[in-house]
């Protein structure tokens, strides 16, 4: 009998998400609840948006949670690498095999020609896709325009009618019309895969037995499923997790609940607590308890026992589970988990640096220090209310200040104050007067150590938290508000003249 190996395969494109550590831990229960192997993969074909700094962060969160792999990046193993960005020389020569196959085919047409096409479908009420225009094509054409060098992309061949339909471990049989299905790229113009392609490969050459993922991928199933056939290889079972959700149903999103595991570690949630609660997500132990090991949760398991239902990522009930595992401590185990909760010398450093010219007693470390410590500070709209700044640019200050530092990838004294101080620039308001909503976001006083320092301090997760629930307290963007933004930001950012004429 066959292995059961199962894999996590992130994108290290963004802060490390309570999503991925939740279906990471699904995988690894499946797999040790049947005696296989649970691996990492980084899928970092987004040469553009993929960071090592955000690769170091996925790895480190979950490590951290407790969720250890046995064939990965940071450990290697029989199937090395498991980067995809060092696996580029494998795909191509794939891609070309479907090509010798007539499973897939060469496409020339122009990001422009795609536009047109898309457009005219929309147009004429069809839903936009691929209309399968590189088929047309003679072969002595095609060998024509390759001869030529023209820039080209290999796409996968796609029935036009019929159904396709896909086993699902949850979802028993599941049906999915080939109408809705894209002739998907698999090889780019710059020769590199996208991520079905990689996927899919990397899947079959890994031994991956069982694909856990999210339902968001449930669309994709008929082309991988399709790749596996054309190839003729044997398809992983696949298994599509319900998404998690907001308290009111939408899918889980940092705009109304932080995602970022790094956040709940900072704001000192334990990571045995975290896991517990990501457990129930969906599942819950046959005997219903509530607080539950990593160890219980894999002796346990049974797949079938996931419910279909969107869970509820609730900040609060997780706070309560927190508090549970808290309780069970003796005082001496509290003790270290405080200390280890703080214990970053350098943080520390940076934080007693920032005192230093405030205190006269020791003692007074703790009033001007606590903000670094607490979840979030205690504010009121009426504390945000300016004489020099309208109401509306307190609100856009915020809401830009997070679109813009959200972007950064190095987050340090250069790049936070330069970001606070271009925008100020931008929307011409002087520094002075733009700084105090900053000051009572992130310290709930403006008589408060350097405010930029401050954020960067407290890291990126606990400041954008911070930001936001400023901005929830002063008066949240609605939807059409936040369409205006969107452009007005785009538009501060362009040189003077275009800026004008852009806004």
């Amino acid at each position: 009998m066959m292995k059961v190996r199962t894999r996590i395969a992130p994108s290290p494109t963004g802060f490390p998400h309570v999503g991925t550590a939740y279906i990471a831990l699904f995988n690894l229960c499946f797999a040790k609840q049947h005696g296989g192997e649970f691996i990492l993969r980084i899928e970092d074909t987004d040469q553009l948006r993929s960071t090592p700094e955000s690769e170091k962060m996925i790895l480190d969160s979950l490590r951290w949670l407790g969720l250890n792999w046995s064939e990965g990046p940071d450990v290697g193993g029989p199937h090395a690498p498991y980067r995809q960005s060092e696996r580029m020389g494998i795909y191509k020569q794939y891609a070309l095999d479907l090509i010798d196959k007539g499973h897939a085919f060469y496409c020339f047409a122009t990001a422009e020609e795609l536009d047109q096409m898309r457009a005219e479908q929309m147009a004429r009420g069809e839903t936009p896709k691929y209309d399968g225009r590189g088929l047309k094509l003679s072969q002595d054409e095609v060998q024509q325009r390759l001869a030529a060098g023209e820039p080209h992309v290999i796409r996968m061949k796609v029935p036009e009618d019929g159904i396709c339909k896909i086993h699902d471990l949850l979802r028993g049989e599941v049906e999915i019309p080939w109408t809705q299905v894209d002739m998907q790229v698999l090889l780019k113009t710059d020769g590199l895969p996208t991520y079905h392609l990689a996927n899919v490969v990397d899947d079959h050459l890994m031994e991956i037995t069982h694909v856990l993922r999210g339902e968001e991928w449930l669309p994709s199933a008929p082309k991988h499923q399709l790749l596996y056939q054309y190839f003729g290889w044997d398809m992983p079972t696949l298994c599509h997790m319900p998404l998690l959700r907001n308290p009111d149903k939408s899918k889980l999103s940092k705009r109304k609940n932080p995602t970022s595991i790094n956040y709940y570690r900072d704001i000192g949630v334990l990571p045995e607590a975290l896991l517990n609660y990501l457990g129930r997500m969906g599942w819950s132990m046959p005997d219903e308890r509530e607080v539950f090991t990593l160890t219980d949760m894999i002796e346990h398991f049974d797949i079938q026992r996931v419910s279909l239902g969107g869970p509820i990522f609730d900040v609060e009930k997780l706070n309560w589970l927190n508090g549970q595992w808290i309780k069970s401590l003796t005082a001496a185990q509290l003790l270290d988990r405080l200390l280890n909760w703080k214990s970053d010398r350098n943080t520390l450093e940076e934080i007693a640096a920032a005192i230093q010219p405030r205190i006269h007693l020791l003692s007074e470390a703790v009033n001007w220090a606590g903000f670094y410590f607490n979840h979030m500070p205690t504010i009121t709209a009426e504390m945000f209310e300016s004489k020099k700044l309208t109401q509306e640019q307190v609100r856009q200050s915020l809401q830009f200040a997070i679109w813009r530092l959200e972007s950064q990838f190095s987050w340090n004294n250069d790049t936070v104050s330069q970001t606070l101080m271009d925008l100020a620039t931008q929307m011409q308001i002087k520094l002075r007067d733009f700084m105090p909503a900053f000051f009572i976001a992130i310290a709930g006083s403006t008589s408060s150590t350097p405010v930029m320092q401050s954020m960067v301090t407290l890291g990126p997760d606990l400041t954008f938290a911070r930001l936001r629930h400023a901005l929830e307290i002063v008066g949240a963007p609605s939807k059409k508000e936040l369409k205006a933004w969107e452009k007005l930001n785009e538009a501060l950012k362009l040189p003077k003249n275009d800026a004008v004429d852009e806004a």
